[in-house]
């Protein structure tokens, strides 16, 4: 495994419109005493140069964070590609010198702990420019790792192909998948509902 992690920008995905919870924002829902968002955080902070939150609306619901919000530059709720190229676009110009980016979902509060740097160890071994999480038997698309240098061909896949499955544009250039067990808690399990939160919480309380 990698002992120096490569410089990366650390990206949370808050921009979801959370319909199956009545709206508003996941990541503002509390697991054990913290917000999802918190929780994300620490695992993200601690192996990240810089870490960003990406969410439309007003920005100002996220002050109490002290990070820069970044919104999709692709309009109408392109789904998580749009995040993603607007966490890369973001990269780029304030971190001309960094390549990587890695993204995690804003509902996810059992991230684990070694979550960034086992995605730089599985990339580095198979040479991919692309890496993302599974559990189990489950993949999770948007715990990944991406390339900055891949923004234009991603940005050509949303506006001129209309492309919003992740799966598609990812296996298109190959990509590294790193693996972690799913018991005795699943480490990317994810808040959609009130009947999640619930067990989350219970979760949480082991």
């Amino acid at each position: 495994m990698t002992t120096k992690l490569p410089l990366t920008i650390g990206l949370v995905l808050a921009g979801g419109q959370a319909q199956r919870m009545g709206g508003g924002d996941k990541a503002a829902i509390e697991i054990g005493g913290q917000t999802i968002l918190a929780r994300v955080l620490a695992r993200l902070r601690p192996a990240s140069a810089q870490t960003v939150l990406n969410a439309n609306g007003d920005p100002q619901r996220f002050a109490a964070y002290g990070l820069p919000v970044i919104a999709d530059s692709v309009k109408d709720f392109a789904g998580p590609l749009a995040g993603i190229l607007a966490g890369l676009d973001w990269t780029a110009r304030n971190y001309p010198a960094i390549e990587w980016m890695v993204s995690a979902p804003g509902d996810c509060p059992f991230l684990p702990e070694d979550f960034v740097a086992r995605l730089h160890a599985v990339r580095e071994e198979q040479d991919k420019k692309l890496a993302c999480a599974q559990s189990g038997d489950w993949r999770h698309p948007v715990a990944g790792l991406w390339h900055v240098g891949l923004r234009d061909d991603l940005r050509h896949a949303l506006v001129v192909e209309d492309l919003r499955k992740i799966e598609i544009w990812t296996a298109r250039h190959g990509i590294a998948i790193a693996t972690w067990p799913d018991k005795p808690v699943d480490p990317f399990f994810n808040v959609n509902t009130p009947e999640d939160v619930a067990q989350a919480e219970k979760l949480a309380a082991q």
